[in-house]
C-alpha cells in the first residue's frame, strides 16, 4: 500500500540542534540501540551506524519488523565493516576513538572480542561516553537472552496487560523503545558530567529493568494497598465512567468521566437526568462500588448513538472521549497533519526502495520546532569512502579494504 507524501510542514534546518558537533558511533541493531542513536541524532548530532557486510538484517525483516530499520535510523550515517577481519576491525576501533560517544547493544562480551569495549576505549579516549544496552544490567540474569517479550512474560506487564489467565504482550516494542530513550537521557547527563569533570563513562540501560520500572505504578499499588493489582480488562477503576462503549452500527468509542463535575457535565449532556439526580451515584467512589450495575445501563442508553455524534457532544462539553483507531488510519490524522507531526522519509530497501512514506517524530517541540529529518535512512555502507576519508585512509587504502571485503 502506497502512502502518498504531502509537503513537509517544516523546515528540518530551522529547528534547534542542540547536540551539533557531537559525534555518536553506534555498534547497533533491531531497536532498542537505534532508538537511542535516534534520539541523538534528531538532536543534532552526526550518528555513524556501523553494519555488517551484509547489512544491517532489520533492513529486510519481514511482518511487524518491516519498519523497524526506516523508523528507527534516520539521521544517520552508515559504513559497513566487516568486525571479523582484523583490518576490519581495526577501522572500527579507529572509528569509535573518534566518537563523543559510542552507543552498543551486542550480546555481553561482544564488543570485548574486537577492542570495542569501554575498557578498551577508555585507554584511547578518556573522555569517550558509552551506552550499553542490554537485556539486564550486571546481575543473577545477565547472561540470559533477552527480548521484548521475555521482559514483558517476566516483569509483569504482559500479566497486567492481557486478560486473567492469557498473558499479553504489549501492542509496541514499549521496552525496546523506552530502553534506548533511556540509554539516551544517561548519555545527555554524562556529557553535561563531563563538561565538568572532562571524563567520559560508561551508561548502562536494560530492557528487564525497563520494564520493572513501568510496572513500578502497580507493584506500589500493592505496597499501599497490600491487594495485587487485577490485570487491566480486570481491574477495578479508579473512575465509574472510564471505557470502550459499543454504540450504533457497531462502532466502539471510548469515554470518561473522572470527577464529580465530570460526571454532572455527562449527564447534562447526555440528558440522563434521572442518573444525575440518583443518590446512589452521589460521588465517584459511590458510583465506582456500584460499575457493575451502572455500566450495564450506560451501555444500553449509549447503543444508539453513533460515534461521530458522541465525539461532537463529547468535544463540545470538554469531556475525555477517543474514537478507536488502527496505526495505519494515523497517516490521515488532522492534529498530526497540521502541527508537523509526521515527516516523509525515503525508504531505502526493500520492493519500495526510492519511495516516499510518512514517519513519526519525537514526541516534543524545541524553541517551538519539531525535530525533522535531516538525512534519509541510509542505505548500506552509503557513506563508507567519506567517514574512512575523514579518518584519514587515503583512496587506495580504501579500495584495498573493499577488496579484503573488510569495508563495504
Amino acid at each position: 500500500m502506497h502512502i502518498p507524501a504531502t509537503p513537509s510542514t517544516e523546515n528540518p534546518s530551522t529547528a534547534p540542534q542542540p547536540l551539533k558537533g557531537l559525534r555518536v558511533v553506534e555498534f547497533t541493531h533491531m531497536v532498542m540501540g537505534p532508538t537511542c542513536g535516534m534520539v541523538l541524532a534528531d538532536m543534532g548530532a552526526e550518528v555513524i551506524k556501523v553494519e555488517p557486510i551484509e547489512g544491517d538484517r532489520t533492513r529486510h525483516l519481514l511482518g511487524s519488523g518491516a519498519g523497524f530499520f526506516p523508523m528507527f535510523n534516520r539521521n544517520k550515517k552508515s559504513i559497513a565493516i566487516n568486525l571479523h577481519a582484523p583490518e576490519g576491525a581495526e577501522v572500527a576501533r579507529k572509528l569509535a576513538a573518534s566518537a563523543d560517544v559510542v552507543a552498543e547493544n551486542f550480546k555481553p562480551g561482544t564488543m570485548n572480542k574486537y577492542g570495542l569495549d569501554y575498557a578498551s576505549l577508555a585507554q584511547v579516549n578518556s573522555r569517550c561516553i558509552y551506552v550499553s544496552h542490554k537485556g539486564f544490567l550486571p546481575g543473577p540474569y545477565d547472561h540470559r537472552t533477552a527480548l521484548d517479550e521475555v521482559v514483558q512474560m517476566m516483569g509483569g506487564l504482559a500479566y497486567m496487560t492481557g486478560r486473567p489467565g492469557d498473558p499479553l504482550r504489549a501492542g509496541t516494542s514499549v521496552n525496546d523503545i523506552m530502553g534506548g530513550m533511556f540509554g539516551a537521557i544517561g548519555a545527555l547527563g554524562a556529557l553535561i558530567q563531563r563538561g565538568i569533570t572532562g571524563k567520559g563513562q560508561e551508561v548502562q540501560s536494560a530492557l528487564f529493568e525497563n520494564n520493572v520500572f513501568l510496572v513500578g505504578q502497580h507493584m506500589l499499588q500493592y505496597a499501599i494497598t497490600g491487594q495485587a493489582a487485577a490485570p487491566m480488562p480486570e481491574r477495578i477503576s479508579a473512575w465509574a465512567v472510564y471505557d470502550v462503549f459499543t454504540v450504533k452500527d457497531g462502532e466502539q468509542i471510548f469515554l470518561a468521566a473522572v470527577s464529580d463535575a465530570q460526571w454532572i457535565t455527562f449527564c447534562d449532556a447526555l440528558g440522563f437526568a434521572d442518573l444525575k439526580v440518583d443518590p446512589l451515584y452521589i460521588n465517584n467512589n459511590a458510583r465506582v462500588a456500584l460499575r457493575p450495575q451502572l455500566l450495564p445501563v450506560l451501555r444500553e442508553r449509549l447503543a444508539a448513538w453513533s460515534a461521530a455524534d458522541l465525539t461532537a457532544l463529547f468535544e463540545k462539553v470538554g469531556l475525555p472521549f477517543a474514537p478507536i483507531r488502527k496505526p495505519e488510519e494515523l497517516f490521515d490524522d488532522e492534529h498530526l497533519l497540521a502541527t508537523g507531526g509526521l515527516a516523509d522519509i525515503t525508504l531505502p530497501d526493500g520492493a519500495r526502495a526510492g519511495e516516499t512514506a510518512k514517519t513519526t517524530l519525537f514526541p516534543f517541540t524545541m524553541d517551538g520546532h519539531r525535530l525533522g529529518v535531516r538525512l534519509q535512512p541510509p542505505t548500506k555502507g552509503q557513506h563508507t569512502t567519506e567517514l574512512l576519508q575523514g579518518l584519514g585512509y587515503a583512496d587506495a587504502e580504501i579500495e584495498r579494504l573493499r577488496a579484503i571485503t573488510a569495508v563495504s
